[in-house]
This record gives C-alpha cells, structure tokens and sequence, in this order.
C-alpha cells in the first residue's frame, strides 16, 4: 500500500485506502478541503489524469491531475505515474490519457487525448519527495487558451503571503468523498521556514526549499487531498506548484507540499 503522503489516488479501493489519511480538520463543516466548484472554462489549463484499465470508469479513470503548459505539453506528478501509485508499472499502462476541456468526469464535454510519451524528472527522489515532477507529450494538441504560463525563479508568485489557488477533482473532505467535477481552494504561499520547521525530515518526506513550495493556512482548513496529485497551484495568473505531498489534508501543522513549477522546468527542460 502507498505511503500516506502521496496524494494521487491509489488503486486500492477508498475504504483500505482512508486509514492512511487523516481525519477531516476541524473547519471541515464551513470549509471543505478542495473548497468551492470551478468551471473548467476558468481553468482550462487544468487536466485530469486517467486510465480505466487501471481506475475503473467510475470517474472516467481520473487518478490525478496535471497542467497544461504547451499546446502538446502537460506537467504533472512523478510520483503519480509511480508503480506505487498506478498499482503497476507504468509501461504496462495501455490507456493513459489526459482529459481536457472537462470540469464534470461524469460528462462527455472535451477531449481524451493519449499520452505519447512520458518523461519523469530524473533527479526525482521518492524518499525525500524532491523533484516530484513528470512531463506528458500528447498526440494532439490543445488550443493555446489552454496553456498557461509558467513562474520562473525569482518571480514575485512565489513570496510568502502571495494568495494562490489549487485545483483538483480529489477528496474533499479528508474521509474518502472524491469530486466528480473540478474544485478549487484558496490557499497562501507559506515562508520556506515554516515549511522546513513542519517537515524536517521525517517518514512523510523533507521539505526542500529548490524544488519544493508549501501553501494554506497557517490554521489549517484550506489544503489539496488525496486524488489531487500533479494538480496546479496558480498564483497571479501564472503556474508555481504542482500538487505532490504532505501530512493529511487541511491539518494546521501539516501544510500541503507543491513541487517548485521553476526547478521543475529547469531539471526536465520542459519550456513551451
């Protein structure tokens, strides 16, 4: 079974898997975890990531979520495309797709575009989390409404404090109660302290400020789950995160952990 802070959604049936997840925070009656419905029209940059040989058709495949930063270019998770988290090799993968153009999985709305060729961050480490990202080529291409830009090093979208929005068809509520249509959650870019001081290096992973970012509440309440992996953080119109782990969802003294979009790029040389 998979190791409590990877957020993709892991074969296993929900009920084995919610054990390893932790209960939902006390602010869960006013503020659930992916926080409000979005249309997929005010994110289109936002995928989701799917194969129903391996997930069912219940969600149309849906197991985690990804970013669309060129026409034929997603970034996602490399632990979403993991063994751990496919429930088996990744080569053995016939039907992997990216839905685009799809806020509701229960639709028929967009496109199930396949995956051509997969490329994971070679510098990814699975024990400490670092360089937890994955570049997808799709064999078609999608409009150019569809991409969104990229914040390389030093952009002002990564300073604490900043407000940034994650997105993502996870759970919503820490207990296994996965959306069928995209939700979002406002969230604060968090200092590299508070970040190091929560994860200093520990069985949940170490939080490296290079190729790592945090975001929520200091108070917890506001945070991405299980399902939501490789889905985008957004910050002044532009991509800075990448959903990839963490302890529990909307915890206080656990803050949701994103792969750094600007070391991401610059490991897998993934520009548009």
């Amino acid at each position: 079974m998979r190791r409590p802070h990877v957020r993709a959604l892991a074969l296993t049936a929900v009920a084995a898997v919610m054990p390893l997840a932790s209960p939902a925070p006390a602010a869960a009656d006013r503020v659930v975890i992916g926080g409000y419905p979005v249309e997929i029209s005010q994110s289109p940059w936002t995928v989701a990531l799917a194969s129903r040989d391996r997930f069912g058709g219940t969600r149309a495949g849906q197991f985690c979520a990804g970013a669309v930063i060129g026409r034929s270019t997603v970034l996602t998770a490399a632990h979403c495309l993991g063994e751990e988290a496919l429930g088996a090799p990744l080569g053995q993968i016939r039907d992997l797709k990216v839905i685009a153009g799809r806020g509701d999985l229960l639709g028929d709305e967009g496109k199930e575009i396949p995956v051509r060729a997969v490329r994971v961050n070679p510098a990814y480490d699975s024990h400490t989390n670092a360089g937890d990202a994955a570049v997808l080529t799709l064999t078609e291409p999608l409009p150019a409404s569809s991409v969104i830009r990229t914040a390389g090093s030093g952009d002002a979208a990564y300073r604490p404090g900043t407000d940034a929005v994650v997105y993502g068809w996870g759970d919503t509520t820490g207990r296994g109660d996965f959306a069928h249509a995209l939700r979002a959650a406002r969230v604060r870019v968090l200092s590299d302290s508070v970040c190091a001081e929560a994860y200093p290096d520990s069985a949940e992973g170490k939080y490296l400020a290079d190729s790592m970012l945090c975001a929520g509440e200091l108070d917890g309440g506001r945070d991405a789950c299980q399902g939501d992996s490789g889905g985008p953080l957004v910050a002044q119109g532009r991509l800075i995160g990448l959903v990839s782990w963490g302890n529990g969802c909307g915890r206080a003294e656990g803050p949701g952990v994103y792969t750094r979009v600007s070391g991401a790029i610059t490991e897998l040389g993934a520009g548009r």
